[in-house]
């Protein structure tokens, strides 16, 4: 799943594309690269970031949304079921719900859902992250949504446990740790299993003395693309779709020799 942000304030600048042509030309690279999925979101959800008005939103992400249905199959990264809504209605064909809120949105449209597990909201939800049995609850929180799709007849969906989302370094890696088991948990229900590691925080702060930004940060994007994926995750949500493809075909070649 490749990112495409029309936004000013993403946590990575270097791809923030608040011009609509720029954000379709990224979009259509990005399919190129190998995209099996372009993301599209209006509203950066980093730690800190503010609520965008409805209008403001819809307006920066259905012409994008629109021209790149076109080309591939396009998911709407929103919490706005308004925006979910017309965004499906010009081709967009799965819902990339950070908020865990919009099973019936997709349910009634027929489209895939994405459930992501967060603790607090963007404004929040860095501030004090803590957790009794992180994998305990992220697997009883997978359980609730797993109801929720399978009353809106949702069937496609994924689950999400949310990587950088009221999460601290240490939850971060745990996750990923984890990994194979939240995949088991998520195909027992019927799911896939989505996993969001690229360019984030965490990354910059194993093994060095130094933390590295986000620039900085591709590397260990990919190893942990690579881990994730062998640990059985179906969907990984990555900034720099061209190396992460190159990066998985020597992992099936080796995979399957």
């Amino acid at each position: 799943m490749g990112i495409v942000n029309v936004t000013p304030d993403s946590f990575y600048s270097a791809m923030r594309t608040l011009d609509i042509d720029a954000a379709i030309t990224r979009g259509q690279t990005l399919f190129e690269e190998g995209a099996g999925i372009v993301d599209v979101g209006g509203e950066s959800t980093r730690p800190g970031a503010t609520p965008v008005p409805l209008d403001e939103e819809l307006k920066r992400v259905v012409p994008v949304v629109k021209e790149l249905a076109r080309l591939g199959t396009v998911s709407i990264d929103t919490v706005k079921s308004e925006v979910a809504q017309a965004c499906i209605d010009v081709g967009a064909s799965i819902v990339n719900d950070v908020s865990g809120t919009l099973a019936a949105v997709a349910g009634a449209n027929g489209v895939g859902w994405i459930a992501m597990h967060a603790q607090g909201t963007p404004e929040t939800m860095q501030n004090d992250p803590h957790y009794g049995d992180l994998v305990g609850e992220i697997t009883v929180w997978f359980e609730e949504k797993a109801h929720q799709a399978q009353e809106a007849n949702i069937a496609q969906w994924w689950l999400d446990p949310g990587i950088g989302f009221g999460k601290t370094v240490e939850h971060n890696l745990s996750i990923l740790r984890h990994c194979e088991e939240f995949a088991g948990v998520a195909h027992r229900f019927g799911a896939g299993l989505l996993l969001g590691t690229s360019r984030k925080g965490f990354l910059g702060t194993m093994g060095n003395s130094d933390a590295l930004d986000v620039d900085e940060r591709l590397a260990p994007s990919l190893a942990s693309a690579i881990i994730a994926l062998e640990a059985g995750a179906d969907i990984v949500r990555v900034h720099d779709v061209l190396p992460t493809v190159q990066a998985v075909r020597i992992l099936r070649e080796n995979m399957s020799s």
